[in-house]
């Protein structure tokens, strides 16, 4: 794996010439805004909204749940930083962040931040600017936990592997590694799951921490496991409107975060049931490739 250390974007003099808003002020960034309390988590408030953007629909890493709360890797994080900044969880708007809608949110000031398995790269980092990384993820594949004929990613070739449609994963498993897979592309993670434990497919493919969130469910403790094969490199990175302070501060906040413990705590609570073996936290501002 190689290192690169985060620089200020090479595109320096196209920095948008809007002002960053900062968190809880009366412009833009959406938390500054906003007086609703909707989606807003349980606990103390000092009366400074901020909007976070996350996922609603990945276990583990942010889920909106049926009774309204939010649960996850990333709000576990998301809610520490907030804090750090001088929000308490009760101040937190939650904003869904799809993918394709998170460079959007942060460009037109809907959110101040977005936490939402957001893998820094250099075409998103043209358009917006990342605190962290904060977490070091791997493509990967999960399988039934009793399936032994998948032990590398050479196996895959002539087995049934899933994916979401639209998602470059089950592809890159098919160009790059086992050419022989047959894909099969479902409208939603939890078909895959559905499929998958069915025997109607054979493996499930996307970021390991995705993967992990899913597996440590209590409807799937013990059904599945993690090929463990690393195919790719995701630094999720925290993202912020071009030019805003907030990367700074957001950096701060999650070394401490890393130093004090909580991180080990957020990724023991949220993958553990599903054996997930992770990278050690990442340094701050240095990206694997």
């Amino acid at each position: 794996m190689k290192l690169r250390k985060v620089t200020v974007a090479a595109a320096a003099a196209l920095v948008l010439s809007v002002t960053a808003a900062g968190c809880g002020s009366s412009g833009g960034g959406g938390g500054g805004t906003s007086g609703s309390t909707s989606g807003s988590t349980s606990g103390g408030t000092s009366g400074k909204k901020i909007t976070v953007g996350i996922k609603f629909d990945q276990p583990g890493i942010g889920l909106k749940t049926p009774d309204g709360t939010y649960t996850g890797f990333d709000v576990d994080v998301a809610t520490y930083v907030a804090k750090q900044l001088g929000h308490q969880p009760g101040d937190i708007v939650w904003k869904e962040a799809k993918s394709a809608d998170r460079e959007a949110l942060l460009q037109r000031g809907d959110v101040d931040f977005v936490a939402a398995s957001y893998s820094i790269t250099p075409a998103r980092s043209e358009k917006v600017d990342f605190a962290g990384p904060y977490l070091l993820a791997h493509q990967d594949v999960l399988i039934r936990a009793d399936d032994d004929s998948i032990k590398k990613p050479e196996d895959l070739n002539n087995k049934k592997l899933c994916s979401v449609t639209g998602s470059t994963s089950a592809q890159n498993v098919k160009t790059r590694i086992a050419p022989n897979a047959q894909l099969q592309e479902y409208g939603g993670y939890s078909e895959c799951l559905t499929g998958l434990e069915n025997k109607v497919i054979d493996a499930l493919t996307t970021d390991d921490s995705i993967l992990a969130g899913y597996a440590a469910q209590a409807e799937f403790k013990g059904k599945f496991k993690l090929g463990g094969f690393k195919l790719s490199n995701e630094n999720y990175g925290i993202g912020v409107m071009k030019g805003s302070d907030l990367k700074a501060k957001i950096n701060t906040a999650l070394e401490k975060m890393v130093q004090d413990g909580s991180w080990d705590a957020f990724v023991k609570k949220n993958f553990g049931p599903a054996g997930y073996h992770n990278e050690p936290a990442p340094k701050i501002g240095v990206i694997v490739s």
